[in-house]
């Protein structure tokens, strides 16, 4: 009797000790306000970190699905500095031309609606090759879920050296602007800073702020932003910060700002804001004219 009433606490004493342990080892979300004050280190570790929690995942809805018909571009490959091939679709200037525009994909990949924002710019603006660069080596997310586990698999280092790919692959004479969305957004900033001196000007919409002011400080063209009053990634209060590192940094930026929320300019986005998207394209359109060489 007095051996099972041992065994018995002994159980006990155990389930009480898993149960307290497994609540120790839960996993806290990260607040935005978090990142800016317990998460040092690179932005672009601390998006992906953040691109792989619920909250972020449930700012985006499943995109509509859409086809590109008849596109003009085409799929090349270029080898980057880590020796793997890296890919992107390209539309050629219809004469030559070292003006290039390097288009930078959503969370979701290179799909085809980020193909058909890349064949819209290179029939507006004329003299200038566009390159929508692969940033996920072909693969493509159609759900939150999964682009969530894209997300996890990304490396830094390879982004990097897939856009150093594509501006080698552009050459040294090329004027490199760059745009992107979201994921995209931030990568279109860093992309610019990586360009160096072949930077021409960058157009972000709603993508993560680089905050480290070194970084800003040598970045060689001007920024144009476009954000989302009602969107948390990034927040306003990010927003304001980018714009106030910048004027630190002494370089130019303009930054216009809608009554929406995350994801307003995707056209195959459940919540797309028409009005905010024509706005913002009028803006994008008239900054690359101004810039283009």
């Amino acid at each position: 009797m007095k051996k099972l009433l041992f065994l018995t606490f002994l159980a006990f004493c155990t389930a009480a000790f898993l149960g307290y342990t497994y609540k120790l080892s839960e996993p806290v979300v990260l607040t935005p306000e978090c990142y800016e004050t317990c998460f040092s280190g690179d932005v672009r570790a601390q998006f992906r970190v953040e691109a792989m929690t619920p909250e972020f995942a449930a700012m985006h809805e499943n995109p509509v699905e859409y086809h590109l018909k008849d596109g003009k571009g085409q799929t090349i490959a270029f080898t980057s500095p880590d020796g793997k091939d890296a890919s992107g679709y390209l539309i050629k200037s219809k004469r030559p031309s070292n003006n290039w525009i390097f288009v930078i994909q959503e969370w979701w990949g290179l799909n085809d609606n980020i193909k058909r924002e890349a064949e819209t710019l290179a029939s507006e603006l004329g003299n200038v090759n566009v390159l929508a660069i692969d940033m996920y080596d072909g693969k493509i997310a159609a759900t939150p879920d999964s682009a969530m586990k894209l997300m996890k698999g990304v490396v830094t280092e390879r982004l990097e050296n897939i856009v150093k790919a594509a501006i080698g692959y552009a050459g040294s004479k090329a004027k490199i602007y760059t745009i992107g969305w979201c994921f995209g957004g931030m990568w279109s900033l860093q992309s610019s800073i990586l360009a160096g001196k072949q930077a021409a000007g960058c157009v972000m919409y709603y993508g993560r702020p680089e905050t480290n002011l070194a970084k800003l400080s040598s970045l060689h063209c001007e920024v144009i932003g476009f954000f989302g009053n009602k969107d948390q990634s990034p927040a306003p209060a990010v927003v304001n910060k980018f714009e106030q590192d910048m004027a630190t940094a002494g370089k130019k930026l303009v930054t216009h700002k809608y009554d929406a929320g995350h994801g307003f300019a995707n056209p195959s986005n459940p919540s797309f804001n028409r009005e905010a998207t024509e706005d913002a394209h009028q803006k994008t359109l008239d900054f690359l004219r101004a810039h283009l060489q």
